[in-house]
């Protein structure tokens, strides 16, 4: 099977989960002898530069966005956000690589995010310059829209790295008969993609030596 289960795919999934399908856990329930104090639901706060994501370099077009964890390792994927022909926002697309041992002809992974207005049965189509376009279907929705997941061969990464623009379609909701088309420049995405990929292949490396050492110590503990 595939090694899919890395630190840096496990953080992008969980980015792009929707927000319908999170969940809390039940709460437990309580001795009858202990009494809840009012403050134990009570958040303190964190400093807000020390979690959450934030963007660790700029590649022209993209951003390299990392995750800051508790544990120091930090998980990165490659960011870039698309506008229409007005300089409005439109659409977010992120990409990463994928572990070298990952069985399978992709051998990088990304997500397309687009507004909740879009057709989703008309999918995307991608356009990597002047090559056949390909169409990709739309994987589920959230409050924040509606996401693709893609899957990239070494050929169409190579092609990303020597192209200038890929051109990506879709199709309004309201307007079925017309298509919305965005432009993704690459200027920066060669240099971006291989920092993004050095980070994660660093984070994975510790998040293997600290699961490493803590089954040495269960192991070792009587």
């Amino acid at each position: 099977m595939a090694k899919t289960q890395t630190t840096a795919l496990a953080l992008l999934f969980a980015l792009a989960a929707p927000l319908s399908a999170q969940t809390t856990e039940a709460p437990a329930t309580e001795d009858p002898a202990t009494e809840a104090s009012p403050a134990d639901d009570l958040a303190m706060g964190v400093p807000a530069e020390k979690t959450g994501p934030y963007v660790k370099a700029n590649f022209e077009a993209w951003e390299q966005r990392c995750m800051k964890t508790d544990s120091g390792i930090e998980p990165c994927e490659l960011y870039t956000l698309l506008k229409d022909d007005q300089g409005s926002a439109v659409a977010e697309f992120s990409i990463y690589g994928l572990p070298p041992d990952t069985e399978g002809p992709a051998v990088a992974g990304a997500t397309f995010m687009a507004p909740l207005e879009t057709l989703l049965t008309a999918g995307i189509s991608l356009q990597i310059d002047a090559a056949e376009a390909k169409a990709y279907p739309f994987s589920v929705c959230s409050t924040a829209g509606c996401m693709a997941r893609l899957g990239f061969t070494a050929e169409e990464i190579e092609a990303l790295k020597q192209g200038g623009e890929v051109t990506i379609t879709l199709v309004p909701y309201i307007a079925p008969d017309q298509k919305v088309t965005l432009k993704m420049s690459l200027k920066g995405f060669t240099a971006g993609l291989e920092a993004v990929n050095a980070s994660n292949k660093l984070a994975d490396e510790a998040a293997a030596a600290a699961a490493a050492a803590a089954g040495a110590e269960a192991t070792t503990t009587p």
